[in-house]
């Protein structure tokens, strides 16, 4: 299946899945829906994507370099997010750029 394809997911299911790009709240798609192949997509992308701000967030606290990798990553991560939510609503099994190859590692 191509990374882009729209597949047959239920308007739950796409609520759910996009809701996961929502930091903490990727834990409800890998929760709540373990049988779906779709949430458990985007619910990867989403704890990648908290992992990836996590560590910007540590990254911080190096002065001046740590910040201007801090704003720089995090708006890159926000566009992610928006875009992992996009795709979600509309059925999409995106992979975000760079970081979705992490998340296809993920084992839960």
């Amino acid at each position: 299946m191509d990374e882009t394809n729209s597949i047959t997911a239920t308007n739950n299911e796409k609520f759910i899945s996009a809701i996961g790009y929502l930091g903490v709240l990727c834990i409800v798609p890998l929760l709540l829906e373990k049988q779906s192949t779709f949430a458990q997509h985007h619910g990867r992308q989403g704890l990648v994507l908290m992992l990836g701000w996590l560590v910007l967030w540590v990254g911080n606290f190096v002065p001046i370099l740590g910040q201007i990798v801090w704003m720089f990553g995090s708006l890159i991560l926000f566009i992610l997010l928006i875009l992992g939510m996009i795709n979600a609503f509309q059925g999409r099994m995106w992979e975000m750029p760079i970081l979705g190859k992490y998340a296809k590692q993920i084992k839960l």
